[in-house]
């Protein structure tokens, strides 16, 4: 499945703004979750969030995320993503300008 997302906030700023769009592919056997891969998920009460992979529990499948700004949120304040919340892995991002 993909999805067309627009991006709202700064946690992926310099390389992903406020108003870019993300293409999201459901990750597969072909196309796994790697390390510094950008993914999007859905975290409650923190509603759909971007973030980069910071680290992979294959084992528990857990996935750590970070974001690219310093005030970004991330799995440091509300823990490892869960399977059932990965809405996607960004294959591509186009600018707003």
């Amino acid at each position: 499945m993909i999805r067309l997302l627009r991006v709202r906030g700064q946690s992926m700023s310099p390389q992903i703004e406020d108003g870019d769009f993300v293409l999201a592919l459901k990750p597969s056997i072909f196309s796994p979750i790697r390390t510094g891969d950008t993914i999007v998920f859905h975290k409650k009460p923190y509603g759909i969030l971007i973030k980069q992979v910071e680290g992979l529990d294959e084992h528990r499948r857990l996935i750590w995320v970070r974001g690219t700004h310093p005030d970004s949120l991330d799995s440091h304040t509300f823990g490892a993503v869960l399977p059932d919340e990965l809405i996607g892995k960004v294959v591509a991002y186009f600018s707003r300008t």
